[in-house]
């Protein structure tokens, strides 16, 4: 095996190696290296673990004499004879085969290849597989696959893997060029530790990756994959359990649980609390009084209260005497939540500062000396609270929302401002399903909060094809006549002739001089001055603007009671979760709200995502809609996780996802450091910067 892999190596003098770049096998060229950097594919490593998404299985051969028209079958047969001719009809060139075997005749047409007249010649054998159609002049294989019949078959008549692929590189391409570097599988590291791997039946990994490519059956091929799988969940486990116990044996800010305060902070409010808010409250404050630092997720669909929660973390926090920091994604979310905090905070003697891009360079100075010196117990921001020069001095809980927003580095910069570790909770309204967030937050305890306030209307979802489009401008314009008001969200800022997408500035344009002349229109965008913008939304929460057109600037942190009206332009452009963020931002008062999802280009994946938005108002159903129809590794959040790609791992697996935790666990029980199997402790450098871990 190793002279044929050298033969393929330019030059012959390089040294086999595991990230010997692509260009520089033969038969892979500059182009098409550009073309397999489109797949993420750049070296021999990345072209070992390009795995198959299914197999095409052309094994099962059928005697000419006994094809069945309308089904795909495989034959073993000789070309006859073969011609070209231009079709009278539709002026393409056809080539047709007539193909024979030992007992029957077949024939077989291919448009537009005529270089397949040079390319087969009579008496050639061939392995063809393809629909079989009945014509008059018998059956007849359309547009076939084919391959010279022989030993070494790859693409027909075989187990052949197909693989995900780019313009210019196919899979018969791919197999061509994976399957002489399978020598190099016996370099690669074996992560598994192998007293895990016997455990639980594994093979080895370089067995796994030459059966998943060149598999004897579909049964091996299922073993392997599984095999790939199963490693990817034990190092992910691994690193989530380490981050756990690390944060767990650590010193922690303790937080005294003071049931009497937390009694007479929910007397103050001017509503009742759910069900969920007072679980999710007590998870929070007994988190706070252990010796650990906490770390917690608070996953509430959009308007179902995650601030309050966080307002009687703050006050707890305070009480014992520590600072609590609150980092929004942006300015608009940041000023949201300190007037919210205000109104729930001021009265206990704890009113929020506020920290952000635009405060004053003498405001700044000022909050940061109260900072540094413990005066202030309660700040609320954007990065501007992770810059140089902001330091607290006895940091106690660190609150993020809309965590996915932000990097690692940031959030571990915000937990590191003062000496102590202080305790995290993250707050998110993108629900990830539980399913999900048993494999992806094993370092992180959850909180859910699935009630809403009671006194909130659903609101109304309205599906609106084109030529409904005046209809529900109309709507508006009697909903502004009753004195509400309207959000206009677009996907873009500016006009692109590529994407076709209605723009912010082109709508705002086209509404306030054509569409609705009567009313106030406003234009908000994420490229405006940050004061502009400040000023724009103060306009439209005062109720001196009718409508708002912006872009996805609003998704988050825009609470306007008045408005009931949300209409998405291009509305299939957008996720589920953006969709239902969108949403939230109305039915946020008495007065009954709608959402108007006006279709643009529409096609059958963008219809079931606003069918789904339409039929339910459940962030959590929809997270878990999102998942059948896109798979885990689009779901919103989780790119900017920093999780290391899954090849092969289906996160949604729970039973082989609780075996690989299992697995982890009893290994950490015996070897803390991961000190006995270097190959594993190794592996932990790509889980480093997104768990926290040595």
């Amino acid at each position: 095996m190793t002279s044929q892999l050298v033969s393929i190596v330019t030059p012959a003098h390089v040294p086999l190696d595991l990230d010997l770049p692509l260009h520089r096998i033969t038969g892979i060229g500059p182009r098409q290296a550009q073309r397999l950097e489109k797949l993420g594919l750049t070296t021999v490593r990345d072209l070992l673990f390009h795995l198959p998404r299914r197999y095409e299985d052309t094994r099962q051969t059928v005697p000419l004499r006994a094809l069945q028209p309308g089904i795909v079958q495989t034959s073993h047969v000789r070309i006859r004879n073969i011609s070209s001719r231009r079709s009278p009809y539709k002026k393409m060139m056809l080539v047709e085969a007539t193909l024979e075997d030992d007992g029957g005749v077949a024939n077989a047409v291919w448009f537009n290849q005529p270089f397949l007249v040079r390319q087969l010649q009579p008496g050639m054998e061939l392995m063809v597989s393809g629909k079989i159609e009945s014509t008059r002049t018998g059956m007849t294989f359309r547009s076939p696959t084919f391959e010279r019949a022989g030993r070494d078959q790859h693409h027909v008549g075989t187990l052949a893997p197909v693989y995900p692929e780019t313009q210019g590189i196919t899979s018969r391409f791919l197999r061509t060029r994976i399957e002489p570097l399978l020598g190099f599988a016996t370099q690669l590291p074996d992560r598994l530790p192998p007293s895990v791997r016997e455990a639980e039946g594994l093979m080895p990994i370089a067995e796994a990756i030459y059966q998943v490519h060149v598999p004897g059956d579909l049964a091996t091929a299922a073993r392997a994959r599984e095999r790939i799988a199963f490693e990817e969940l034990f190092l992910l486990q691994v690193a989530a359990e380490r981050a756990r116990r690390r944060r767990l044996s650590g010193p922690g800010v303790i937080v005294a649980y003071d049931i009497d305060l937390a009694r007479r902070f929910v007397a103050t409010l001017p509503f009742k609390l759910t069900d969920g808010q007072r679980v999710a409250g007590h998870e929070i404050l007994t988190d706070l009084a252990a010796p650990g630092p906490m770390n917690r997720l608070l996953q509430g669909d959009v308007g179902s209260g995650k601030t309050v929660v966080a307002a009687l973390a703050a006050l707890m926090t305070h009480h014992g005497g520590f600072q609590t920091a609150v980092m929004a994604p942006t300015e608009i979310l940041a000023r949201q939540h300190h007037a919210t905090l205000e109104k729930l905070l001021a009265q206990h003697g704890l009113p929020p500062r506020l920290l952000v891009g635009s405060t004053s360079a003498a405001a700044r100075r000022e909050i940061l000396a109260g900072l540094a010196g413990g005066h202030d117990s309660l700040i609320v921001g954007t990065h501007a609270l992770i810059e140089d020069g902001v330091a607290m001095v006895n940091l106690g809980l660190v609150v993020v929302d809309e965590q996915h927003r932000f990097g690692v580095a940031q959030r571990q910069r915000l937990r590191q401002t003062s000496g102590a570790m202080p305790n995290y909770l993250a707050m998110t309204a993108t629900p990830i399903p539980r399913s999900l967030s048993n494999t992806l937050y094993g370092d992180v305890d959850l909180s859910e909060l699935r009630e809403m306030p009671p006194g909130r209307h659903p609101v109304e979802t309205r599906v609106v094809p084109p030529q409904e489009r005046d209809a529900a401008y109309e709507f508006v314009r009697s909903e502004v006549r009753k004195g509400r008001q309207a959000f206009v969200i677009c996907p873009l800022i500016e006009e692109s002739d590529k994407l076709g997408a209605r723009s912010a500035t082109a709508e705002y344009d086209r509404l306030s001089t054509t569409v609705f002349p009567d009313l106030r229109v406003e234009l908000l965008h994420g490229r405006m001055p940050a004061r502009e913008k400040i000023e724009r939304m103060d306009r439209f929460v005062r109720g001196d603007a009718d409508v708002l057109v912006a872009t996805s600037v609003v998704e988050v942190g825009v609470d306007i009671p008045n408005a009931t009206i949300m209409v998405i332009e291009g509305a299939e452009r957008f996720g589920l979760a953006q969709l239902h963020q969108f949403r939230g931002r109305v039915g946020r008062d008495q007065h009954q709200s709608f959402c108007l999802l006006f279709e643009g280009g529409i096609d059958e994946e963008g219809s079931q995502r606003l069918a789904a938005v339409a039929a339910t108002d459940s962030g959590f159903e929809l997270a878990e809609r999102d998942l059948q129809l896109r798979g885990p590794g689009q779901i919103v959040g989780l790119r900017q996780h920093g999780l290391p790609e899954m090849l092969a791992a289906d996160l949604l697996d729970v039973a082989l996802g609780r075996r690989a935790r299992q697995a982890a666990l009893a290994w950490l029980d015996h070897d803390a450091d991961l000190s006995a199997w270097q190959p594993l402790s190794e592996s932990m450098n790509g889980y480093r910067a997104v768990f926290d871990i040595d």
